[in-house]
């Protein structure tokens, strides 16, 4: 298949590599919609040092592209071209406090980790993370908040490799930092940060937290196949008002449903297909900018090629 003879090409080029390389590896065991096509490669790093070596191996014209923990991520059912880059826990999931304030966290640390390591600390600010179903990487990258709070109130400095392995330090004013978006350029893989907060009590902290969580268990389908949040906040709006006003609550199209729990999570029921929920996400938007006049913008990170017949069409090619 296409991923051995990939893999057997740069065979003489990785033969430095010390982590795992994975052919024809299968996405829908990697994201949390469990669904999706085969990446042509997987890579799993060991270490930063390790990555650099890959990335200095693989030629500029191979395809690479990294994830995380697949929280938000569609992937097309056509597959992904090229070597999907998946950082481990092992390598790059510790975190620690480094002051009073700080905390390092590699880029595959779950953000709900970040946020128990700055209740022990007594730091302040991360209660956010403990709602938020992914991995410091992502939330460095499409600067991920919730509860009011942002990544981009506290980020200090972000550690990365570019294409061609070398080390980046990225200052918070770098990162451009928006809402859900940064524009740190895209081909840079981010592999750790420092973060700071503030002292705070720890009974205070646990309280927001515990909030939180009461949060997330009441108004969201956390036990569901989801990714979370599927469309960014319009200006002046939230996205599951406009979804509600446009009566796509409960909406579903094959395996693919808009949460009846919150119209703006899209759910797997079952045997949902990446093209199943695509076409459910834009067929949202099309009835949202008639119904609105409002384009939504997917928050869903959706990666990969069509298969062939199954194309989808922003908006679905209608009111554009």
């Amino acid at each position: 298949m296409r991923g051995e003879v990939l893999i057997e090409r740069l065979a003489d080029r990785l033969s430095g590599v010390r982590g795992k390389i994975t052919p024809n590896a299968e996405m829908e065991k990697i994201t949390w919609f469990r669904a999706g096509g085969l990446a042509e490669a997987l890579f799993q790093p060991a270490d930063e040092d390790d990555l650099a070596i890959f990335l200095k191996a693989v030629p500029e014209d191979v395809p690479v592209m990294v994830v995380g923990i697949g929280s938000n991520l569609l992937v097309r059912e056509g597959g992904i071209p090229g070597f999907v880059v998946r950082l481990s826990a092992k390598g790059f999931g510790d975190a620690e406090a480094i002051g009073p304030t700080r905390i390092r966290a590699g880029a595959a640390t779950p953000d709900k980790r970040v946020a128990a390591l700055a209740l022990d600390a007594g730091i302040g600010g991360f209660h956010f993370y403990h709602g938020i179903p992914g991995a410091i990487g992502g939330a460095l990258r499409m600067n991920a908040g919730a509860n009011g709070v942002e990544t981009r109130e506290r980020v200090v400095e972000v550690r990365a490799l570019d294409r061609r392995g070398n080390v980046h330090v990225l200052s918070n004013a770098d990162m451009g930092y928006s809402y859900r978006h940064s524009r740190a350029p895209a081909d840079l893989i981010f592999t750790s940060a420092i973060l700071e907060g503030y002292p705070e009590d720890r009974e205070t902290i646990r309280g927001l937290m515990d909030e939180v969580q009461h949060h997330r268990e009441t108004v969201q389908p956390i036990r569901e196949k989801t990714g979370g949040s599927t469309f960014k906040n319009p200006p002046g709006t939230s996205a599951w008002k406009e979804i509600d006003k446009a009566g796509c609550r409960g909406l579903m199209i094959g395996g693919a449903q808009m949460s009846p729990m919150h119209c703006n999570f899209m759910i797997n029921t079952g045997n949902a297909t990446g093209y199943d929920l695509e076409f459910l996400g834009e067929t949202v938007r099309a009835r949202v900018l008639e119904t609105s006049g409002i384009r939504l913008e997917w928050e869903i990170k959706r990666i990969g090629r069509f298969k062939p017949g199954h194309e989808v069409q922003e908006f679905l090619g209608q009111l554009l």
